[in-house]
């Protein structure tokens, strides 16, 4: 399965196990990333009016050092699935969709008319980050809130395919384990990642993970595994 991500470092986060763990259950996907750190839904559209070569290009989890256009990865492929999401600083405001999101949609379409669109839904700060203010937010419960109905209106709005449910499931891992991100927004390099990038694999396959699972960027447990990998169940299966 060929995934290309008009991302930004959320994307990154998600992506980054993707294509090893697809190896591990013998269902190779091959993923590329648009990666410009913290872009939001406004500049994705500017890129796509200006074909500026304005992204990191980020190939199975690793950076290339090419930069490229939205055109040009694009076209560079048949891509199975493309998804688009919003940058986390904004996803609170529907007001900073709106403008944008049809026009983008349909330009993936007129490009790539045989691939799926997803959204691929972000997820909200760590309790107590500073950040959360930044959004006029008081917690991660409360982000999340917003987060989930503006992604779930953004579904409707560009008729996607589906939606990759990264938000929910970072919310409830959350609940399960102290910490899953590294900064208080980004996942962590271990169980974050790793179950974001579960949860692409189940989403868009219908399967589960089931291998056994060794290249971490940090040190990841065996129980925070377990407890990743129950979490996309109940996510992608059980809901």
């Amino acid at each position: 399965m060929k995934v290309l991500s008009i991302g930004n470092s959320f994307s990154q986060d998600a992506q980054r196990y993707l294509h090893l763990i697809s190896k591990k259950e013998e269902e190779e996907f091959i993923t590329v990333n648009l990666m410009i750190p913290g872009c939001p839904l406004w500049k994705h559209y500017r890129n796509m009016l200006s074909e500026e070569k304005a992204y990191g290009l980020e190939s199975n989890g690793n950076d290339t050092g090419f930069k490229v256009s939205l055109k040009e990865a694009l076209l560079a492929d048949k891509w199975d699935v493309i998804t688009l999401q919003q940058n986390s600083l904004s996803t609170c405001d529907w007001n900073n969709f709106a403008p944008y999101v049809k026009p983008l949609a349909e330009y993936v379409r007129k490009m790539c008319p045989a691939a799926k669109l997803y959204v691929h839904q972000t997820w909200g700060y760590e309790n107590g980050s500073g950040l959360l203010e930044s959004v006029s937010c008081s917690s991660m419960e409360d982000m999340s809130e917003k987060v989930f109905a503006n992604y779930d209106r953004m579904v409707k709005e560009i008729n996607a395919d589906g939606i990759i449910r990264d938000g929910e499931a970072m919310l409830e891992l959350s609940r399960r384990i102290p910490k899953v991100h590294r900064d208080t927004f980004h996942a962590s390099y271990g169980v974050g990642r790793y179950m974001l990038s579960c949860m692409w694999y189940s989403t868009l396959t219908g399967k589960e993970v089931t291998g056994d699972f060794d290249y971490f960027d940090c040190e990841c447990s065996d129980e925070e595994i377990k407890v990743a990998k129950a979490v996309v169940k109940e996510m992608v299966f059980n809901k």
